[in-house]
Order: structure tokens, then sequence, then C-alpha cells
């Protein structure tokens, strides 16, 4: 059985070093907010190319806190995408504001930005583009409708860690940017971490207010905020991998090539890079009109697959409402996106028995 996803094989491969980096936590008892975090920051903010980054505990909350720091409350509204995981748009609620879907572009399941224009209202103080599955959003188009309406713009770049737009990082062009280290991510943790980055150093400053109960320093709280910080341990393992991020990227990209060669020509909708993104394959997303009979057949011949995600946003129990009707894109692609295994990890025989188990699947079918 190939595993969609086995982090047993890059913990192995670098047990010694992040034991070592575990180690040097537990010696400096610096856990929260210590050395470890601070150089996490430094890195990330160099390798993005941003001015700012903060550590917090979780991708959620990065997006949470970011919301917050824009000043995102009751009576807004912030328009998102009708396709993405669930905290895309619960973070909104959480903020007391309403979200606003657009639906997606269906050759890159990215928000669509002609739709962000005419969502637009005099209520509308954020844009929250979702860089999904690795690929960008059309971001120079929407961070130009926020700059020409004075709405902030959060990117939700927690899928897309080192991809690019027009050769610029994605996460440098927004007010704010929100990656998750979940440990399935192309940068993991080894249990919940997130970090918000931003070129704006009022929004730094704020975020690492509300990241801490709003502490101005020596217990002088100046707002309402959260407990939220990043700890030093999955900091320090963070450091060990993120050294190897741009090894990792180039891995995905090549077994996500060698999956459009062996693919091609078959009743299938296979993932796409529109110039100019530089896509980073946090997921190898293909698209079946039998998905889940395909799925049922790459089991049994030996490939574990996922599901990327299968209700659209607002079909989910907590919005209940009609994405078929409202936002067609994201409804067909939720009946249709099987994501196939790509991670760095992955041999070649691997990825050439999936790419038959493909081809065998579908002429099943």
């Amino acid at each position: 059985m190939i595993p969609f996803l086995d982090l047993t094989r890059q913990h192995a491969a670098l047990r010694a070093e992040l034991m070592d980096a575990a180690g040097r936590v537990l010696d400096s008892a610096r856990f929260i907010l210590g050395p470890e975090g601070e150089a996490l920051e430094q890195d990330l903010a160099k390798h993005v190319g941003v001015a700012h980054a903060i550590g917090v505990a979780s991708g959620t909350d990065a997006l949470r806190l970011a919301l917050a720091a824009v000043g995102v409350g009751p009576g807004d509204e912030v328009i998102t995408t009708a396709f993405s995981f669930v905290a895309s748009a619960s973070t909104i609620v959480m903020a007391g504001a309403t979200p606003v879907f657009v639906d997606i572009d269906p050759a890159t399941f990215a928000l669509e930005a002609e739709g962000v224009a005419r969502a637009i209202t005099p209520r509308t103080r954020a844009i929250v583009p979702v860089h999904l599955y690795g690929h960008a959003a059309a971001i120079d188009r929407i961070a130009e409708l926020g700059r020409t309406h004075g709405v902030a713009v959060i990117e939700d770049a927690a899928q897309a860690i080192g991809a690019t737009y027009a050769g610029r990082p994605l996460g440098a062009w927004g007010d704010a940017a929100c990656l998750s280290f979940y440990p399935t991510k192309n940068l993991g943790a080894c249990g919940d971490a997130g970090m918000i980055l931003t070129n704006r150093s009022d929004l730094a400053e704020r975020l690492r207010r509300l990241r801490h109960h709003g502490d101005g320093g020596r217990y002088r709280h100046l707002e309402l905020g959260y407990s939220s910080r990043l700890d030093d341990l999955q900091a320090a393992l963070l450091r060990v991998k993120l050294g190897r991020l741009e090894a990792w990227t180039a891995a995905r990209r090549r077994i996500a090539a060698r999956y459009h060669d062996a693919l091609a020509g078959l009743p299938l909708t296979l993932p796409i890079e529109r110039e100019p993104a530089r896509h980073v394959y946090h997921l190898y997303t293909i698209r079946h009109r039998q998905r889940d009979a395909l799925a049922k057949a790459l089991v049994q011949l030996g490939v574990g697959t996922a599901v990327h995600y299968p209700i659209a946003v607002p079909g989910q129990p907590m919005f209940g409402l009609p994405a078929e009707r409202q936002w067609p894109e994201a409804a067909r692609a939720s009946r249709e996106v099987l994501s196939l295994p790509c991670y760095a990890e992955l041999t070649d025989d691997e990825v050439n028995q999936a790419t038959r188990a493909v081809r065998t699947a579908c002429e099943g079918l």
C-alpha cells in the first residue's frame, strides 16, 4: 500500500537533528516566547521577504488574530472563497463578521478575482483569498482591489509556503498573510503551530499584543487579547525543517511533473500551473466525475487517496447555504476532487505504481 502521506519517513531522515533541537529547548527551559521562536520568526520573514513574522499557536489562530488586527468586527463583511478548509470562513464568524462567499476558478480552485470585485460593498472590511493546494489565487488583482476600495487583504497561505506569483512569494502581497504548520503541511510541525506575516509595523505590533492577552509589557494589558503563542519546541523543530523546504518543494514539483506526463490523455482533469504562479503542490488534486468510485478502486489497487474537500464551505452544516445554486463551481469541485500521494519521500517506483493504478482504475470505470 502506498500511503497518501507518511511522515515517519521525513522524521526518520531528520531524527538526529530533531532530537538535538528538542534537547536544546529542554536544556534552555525557555518554552514560550523564547529564542527559538524569535529565530524562526526571523528566518521565515527573510524566507518570504517580509518585515515581520509573528508566531502563533495554529493556522486557525493566525487567521483569527489577523482579522482582529485589521479591525474586523460585528457588522462587517469579509469576502472569501466558497471552496477551502472551513477555518477560512469560520474565523470570520469568530470575529463577529459575516463571510461573503465567492465562487472559484475551476482550473486553479482559487477565489475568482472578478467575483470578488462584484462582492465588495460598503460593509466589506477585508478579503481573505486562499492559495489552495499550493497554487496562488490571482493575488495581484485581489491586492489591487483591496487598495482601490480601502479593504484589507489577508492571504490564507496555509497550504502555499514557498509558492510565488510573478516571482514574488505568496505571503508578501497582502496586509497580512497566515501560515499553518499543521503536521501535514509542506512545512509541518510535530503538533499545532502557525505564523502571521506582514510588512506593516502597526499590524505586527498589535498582533504581538493580541497573541499575549493584549499585553503591552510588564503586565499592562492595553486591549482584549488571546493566548496564542508558538512554543519554542515546535519552533526549534520547524527551524530544522525549514532548511529542507526548497528541496522538498523541488521534489514535490518533480513528482507532479511525472504525474502530469503519465496521466495525460485519461478522462481526468489534472491540476494546472497558470502563469505567473509557481505551484508547490501541497496537494496533487485531480478531478473525476466518478470520484468516489475512482478512490475506491485506487485503494483496492494499493494507493491511498484523500478528498480535500467533500463539502463546499457554504454548504457546511454550520452555514447551511445552497452551494449548488449560488456557488456551482465550488459545489462541483467538492464532488470531483481527489488528491493523490505527493510528498518528497515518495520513491520513483511508488510514483510509477500510483500512475499505473490510476490508469487501471480509469479503464475500469
